[in-house]
């Protein structure tokens, strides 16, 4: 080999290792479970809220009695934890509640009483990869919408008579898209999302742009190499990780939520999502809300809104 060519061959190795070896930061980071306190959760502009605005609805569930242990172990041996809240008075309609990143099951609760307040018996769960589930890899909803197929197999088995509505906030909003496109049991009749991004990659271009300011030609190849990893390590692509494909798949009505000021998950993914829904749809936009804002800034509404749509598709 001329010494031309062995200079050329090793320069590309190194560029190869290189980018390899950035790669696997950011991977690590966003993907492999741990802290994920860069995540602004509820105000992204990092102001402290003094009042919830949402206290009366975790003191409400506080007082919620029958709270039922329950766990799941999926296909691939990963062992899940949650509770199984039964409504008040008896009933088939079932809310399936999907927590987004960096959080468990608790960040639910608001929209969980949300739910048992409307009548439905309630599933919460921590994700893989979070609070007392097991899981060294967060799916970006790809992953999390089989496990929640799992669950949701496992509500028919005990009642194949449910009714059951799918309900995401965030991450969870995309894990319901997801699921949607997932040709889910008939017993599925409805789901909201709220927050939800159109696409892994899109929303990880978005992030590492405003975030750390690294700009999208560099992003793009940079997440590219950490879908490698995740496709080897987590047994999933970031291609997969498309809500606005698994849309199109859905002819199932769907809710979509966002607010109008959202720097987390940009408000403009919601009119993609939406558009490209192919069932029963509506949408409600929120002026002025960040990320997970939406039910906070303007709560009658936000209730009024999730309990309009269901009757008209619940039984």
């Amino acid at each position: 080999m001329k010494k031309g060519t062995k200079i050329a061959l090793g320069t590309l190795v190194g560029f190869i290792v290189m980018v390899l070896v950035i790669a696997a930061g950011p991977f690590y980071m966003v993907e492999v479970r741990g802290d994920k306190s860069f995540v602004l959760s509820g105000n992204s502009s990092g102001e402290v809220v003094k009042k919830d605005p949402l206290a009366d609805q975790k003191q409400a569930w506080k007082k919620v009695d029958n709270k039922q242990d329950v766990a799941l172990t999926t296909k691939d041996g990963t062992h899940l934890k949650g509770q199984y809240i039964p409504a008040a008075k008896k009933t088939n309609k079932t809310a399936v509640m999907i927590h987004g990143f960096g959080v468990d099951h608790t960040e639910m609760i608001p929209y969980a009483n949300l739910m048992h307040d409307q009548g439905y018996n309630v599933l919460l769960s921590d994700n893989r990869a979070a609070g007392k589930s097991e899981g060294s890899f967060i799916g970006y909803g790809y992953l999390e919408a089989k496990d929640y197929l799992e669950w949701i197999d496992k509500l028919i088995d005990d009642n194949p008579n449910s009714e059951i509505v799918v309900y995401g906030t965030s991450l969870g909003g995309a894990t319901t898209m997801l699921l949607s496109g997932m040709n889910p049991p008939k017993q599925v009749k409805a789901f909201i999302e709220d927050c939800g991004y159109t696409s892994m990659r899109e929303e990880l271009v978005y992030e590492a742009n405003t975030l750390f300011g690294i700009p999208k030609w560099v992003a793009n190849p940079l997440i590219s190499v950490m879908s490698v990893y995740s496709k080897i390590l987590a047994g999933y692509s970031y291609n997969q990780v498309d809500s606005v494909a698994a849309v199109k798949k859905n002819d199932r009505p769907m809710l979509f939520i966002h607010g109008d000021e959202d720097n987390f998950v940009p408000g403009y993914m919601v009119h993609d999502v939406y558009d490209a829904a192919k069932g029963p749809k509506e949408k409600m936009v929120v002026a002025g809300a960040d990320h997970m804002e939406a039910y906070r800034l303007d709560i009658p509404k936000y209730e009024h809104k999730v309990e309009s749509f269901l009757d008209k598709y619940m039984d």
